[in-house]
């Protein structure tokens, strides 16, 4: 039996014994992004609008990032004819570490970076700060998507439902 011949659908790379290609993680990171970067600088905008302090205005920033970000595989997964629970569980495994890894150097970058936290929207330092953690956090992230969806976990698992 020739074993040369394999599948080439699209998804035919998404599972474990495939492994993961830059793209796909690349992909898989830009979508989580994407969600991710609505909520955060939402909140920030929010948040710092308001006249919060800085610890509200993340709580905010992170809350909706992860509502955003869910919410974009959530959508996707039920208009693929999923129950919503069962899109709830598909969201939750695809983008939680994801999610989290970004939030994370996202915040810490904003955090860390001298006068970032008091800076208002009309500052160049609230803008600089909040977009260069994003590409930081998807330096990090991709990596990791890629490790995960590789061994079909996180953003492998929305490939079975579309």
């Amino acid at each position: 039996m020739d074993h040369t011949a394999h599948d080439s659908s699209p998804h035919a790379s998404h599972g474990a014994r495939a492994g993961a290609t830059w793209g796909m993680a690349v992909k898989a990171t830009l979508h989580c992004l994407t969600g991710c970067a609505i909520g955060e600088i939402l909140g920030m905008v929010v948040g710092t609008a308001l006249r919060w302090g800085n610890v509200p205005t993340m709580v905010l920033a992170i809350a909706l990032a992860f509502l955003f970000g869910y919410s974009f595989t959530l959508f996707a997964v039920v208009r693929a004819g999923l129950s919503l629970k069962a899109a709830i569980k598909v969201a939750l495994a695809a983008d939680t570490v994801s999610i989290a890894v970004m939030e994370l150097v996202d915040n810490a970058i904003i955090a860390l970076t001298p006068g970032a936290m008091d800076a208002h929207l009309s500052d160049g330092l609230f803008w600089s700060a909040l977009l260069g953690g994003f590409a930081v956090a998807f330096l990090v992230t991709t990596p990791i998507n890629k490790w995960m969806i590789g061994r079909g976990k996180g953003h492998a698992v929305v490939h079975a439902h579309h």
